[in-house]
């Protein structure tokens, strides 16, 4: 796992913050529904990104996404993820 923060990069835009995450070999994982309209727009574009799992904040608990996010992290490779938005709570 590494934050955004931790990157040195917390005050970079979604656009950067999804290209960085894709030349790390990273999904993105956020509560910021930003990223969708900006993953949707990837997608009809046919850009590639890494993937992203989104999580609405009201919808999932903690402990809830931390489960989730380790079952998709020990089910799916990178390479099954690759441009595609994977909604929580599963």
């Amino acid at each position: 796992m590494l934050t955004a923060d931790e990157d040195g990069k917390a005050d970079w835009d979604d656009a950067l913050l999804l290209q960085r995450a894709t030349e790390l070999g990273r999904v993105i994982f956020t509560q910021d529904s930003d990223f969708l309209v900006l993953a949707a727009a990837w997608q009809t574009s046919h850009r590639e990104f890494s993937g992203l799992v989104y999580a609405h904040q009201l919808r999932v608990t903690i402990g809830g996404a931390i489960h989730d996010l380790v079952l998709i992290a020990s089910l799916m490779r990178l390479e099954e993820m690759r441009n595609r938005v994977e909604f929580l709570p599963l």
